[in-house]
């Protein structure tokens, strides 16, 4: 018997995509984009996302078989219309969180669906207000020394130890995490993916369960 082909290429090497990706129990193998997203113009922070988001699918898809589903997401943290990309180093990142600290902040992820050898492509974005507790100086140096914030927008990640220098969010827990999972099924069925992969039993595909602090 003949193993199943992955229902979607996610172009994107980020590990939380992959793991909300498996707990939604959808199919997928990685092909990371080769965008250079310094390239990207745009003077809204959703707009910057949502053309990223665009260009890392577009890309992948055309290097695939015709048909072939591809996913993309970008993630942007921004501070009034300010963004905060990955921090280049310590510095960098103690910068970003000493500006985050104490403020509300947007995160934005936008989501990209689109298949191989077509120009369609199909958009959506979510939306979640981050507010920090006031950080102090040794907060801020004992969160960089764990490593965490080099990979990730913002200089942080709330799945991570970073959980502890928020005081609340407004919005979908995931969106922080890197994928709206619930904003992903609504575009997939609107998109016409729904049984993509899903097999005889039809899907199975399902929005995992927030950590009870932000569900």
């Amino acid at each position: 018997m003949s193993q199943q082909a992955p229902a979607f290429v996610l172009a994107s090497a980020s590990p939380r995509r992959r793991e909300l990706l498996a707990a939604m129990g959808i199919p997928f193998e990685v092909r990371a984009s080769e965008v250079d997203e310094s390239t990207i113009a745009a003077d809204q922070p959703r707009t910057f996302a949502l053309r990223a988001a665009y260009a890392k699918a577009m890309d992948v898809a055309r290097r695939l078989p015709v048909g072939t589903p591809v996913l993309a997401a970008d993630t942007v943290v921004a501070l009034r219309s300010v963004l905060y990309g990955k921090p280049a180093d310590a510095d960098d990142a103690r910068h970003m969180l000493e500006q985050l600290s104490g403020e509300t902040h947007e995160v934005i992820t936008a989501i990209a669906l689109a298949r191989a050898g077509s120009l369609e492509c199909h958009l959506a974005s979510e939306t979640t207000a981050v507010t920090f507790r006031r950080l102090t100086a040794e907060e801020i140096d004992a969160y960089i020394a764990t490593g965490e914030p080099f990979d990730k927008a913002g200089g942080y990640g709330i799945q991570g130890a970073a959980a502890d220098l928020i005081d609340h969010i407004d919005g979908d827990y995931f969106n922080v995490v890197g994928l709206p999972c619930g904003c992903l099924l609504e575009l997939l069925e609107r998109a016409g993916f729904e049984g993509a992969g899903a097999g005889e039993g039809g899907r199975a595909w399902k929005e995992p369960e927030a950590p009870g602090r932000w569900g």
